[in-house]
């Protein structure tokens, strides 16, 4: 399995210099690859062959005073913006014929495009040095924020340079059966949803951080000052620098809260089932704000790629499966309910249950997990007797387990 470590850079001056050189040199070559393709297609011409084209437009260009300057940096990055156009076109081809989701053809790229990035393979020679800096050819040896060991000898580097201006390297690194984890025993259901982010099929809520909710004021007043600049101006730069910083630390806040969830619920349980949720269409709606601000699909696919790492299972049911409208207690379907309502009681059992938990056990029932209602809040409620059951002796009441919060280590 293959994983993707990204830790922070701190470039000095002459190095952000050289990682520009780098980054334009990349886009350049990328754009006149595009070019030279479309060109051969307008006018009926065979597709041209990567090789023929890293001979035009990299060894021979070189030998150019247009292009005499792709000889500053690496060719290894240059080569590899060219296997970044032919995975354009195969995804895109791909698309065509329905091997994956649509999306459009590649189009140029812009020195103005907030991120950029480049990507060095063991061809180019980088290398980790004893002091713990990265060695990139024709840029230097950069310092790099350690948060965590390399569990195995990186295959590639990616340096990357986000809108906030940030510098980062990402590693893909190969990882074996060695952090696959013991069995254990629990299995969980997750109804993902607004008022809570997360609730358990065992009784347990996790309320939803509302990261964005809670920076709105300040990325509202750095967005104000941003449109007071005139534009083309380096205070406007700068102050668009200070939104893409506002904007990233909630989406870092977002994504750790993220990983710290799916980390511990993967690591306690052996099979985790959620639901696949309609994400595009409720983006549509008037939720879309609150909708984006949690986050599900990336916390999902968090879920699914570690319990692959992990050895744990993964099932994600079908979005049309009624489990907020199924008692959890005898299976019956008692019809849709709005949204307000959010304890109901079941018309043929009497079972007063939680829409969010009974909705979470459904979802483990509907994966074919083994689970137990016992953590979730359900009771009995008065129902009267039938006529041929007047005289039965009364079952023994549920136990309710009071809700607490999960927490995050």
């Amino acid at each position: 399995m293959q994983l993707r470590y990204s830790f922070r850079l701190y470039p000095n001056t002459a190095q952000r210099t050289a990682l520009a050189k780098a980054f334009g040199c990349a886009r350049v070559v990328y754009n006149d690859a595009l070019r030279a393709r479309e060109t051969a297609r307008s006018q009926g011409l065979p597709f041209p062959k990567t090789g023929a084209l890293s001979k035009q437009l990299i060894t021979q260009a070189k030998n150019t005073p247009e292009r005499i300057w792709l000889g500053e940096v690496s060719a290894v990055v240059l080569q590899q913006s060219l296997r970044d156009l032919d995975a354009a076109y195969r995804n895109f081809f791909d698309a065509l014929k329905g091997k994956r989701p649509r999306m459009g053809a590649p189009r140029y790229k812009s020195r103005k495009d907030a991120r950029q990035a480049v990507r060095f393979t063991a061809n180019a020679r980088w290398s980790i040095t004893a002091g713990g800096k990265l060695r990139l050819p024709k840029i230097g040896d950069l310092k790099v924020k350690w948060s965590r060991t390399l569990p195995s000898t990186p295959s590639t580097v990616s340096v990357v340079k986000d809108s906030a201006g940030r510098y980062f390297a990402s590693f893909v690194v190969e990882t074996g059966t060695s952090e696959v984890l013991p069995k254990a025993t629990p299995e969980l259901g997750i109804d993902l949803g607004l008022g809570h982010f997360a609730v358990l099929s065992d009784g347990r809520k996790v309320d939803s951080p509302r990261f964005l909710r809670r920076a709105e004021k300040r990325l509202k007043k750095a967005q104000r000052a941003l449109s007071r600049k005139e534009k083309g101006s380096q205070n406007r730069d700068k102050a668009r620098i200070r939104v893409a910083r506002a904007h990233a630390r909630v989406a870092d806040a977002r994504r750790e809260f993220h990983h710290r969830l799916s980390t511990k619920l993967i690591r306690e349980n052996q099979a985790v089932a959620v639901e696949d949720l309609a994400v595009k269409g409720l983006a549509r709606t008037r939720l879309a704000k609150s909708v984006h601000d949690a986050g599900w699909s990336a916390f999902v696919t968090m879920l699914e790629y570690k319990a692959a790492r992990y050895g744990r299972i993964f099932v994600r049911i079908g979005r049309f499966e009624p489990t907020s409208q199924v008692c959890s207690r005898c299976g019956v379907k008692d019809g849709p309910k709005p949204l307000h309502v959010r304890v109901w009681t079941c018309g043929a059992c009497g079972a007063v249950l939680d829409r969010d938990i009974n909705a979470a056990v459904n979802v483990a029932k509907a994966a074919g997990l083994v689970v137990s209602a016992r953590g979730a809040q359900v009771r009995r409620g008065p129902v009267p007797a039938q006529r041929g059951e007047a005289g039965t002796r009364p079952e023994r009441h549920p136990t309710t387990v009071r809700q607490t919060g999960i927490a995050l280590l």
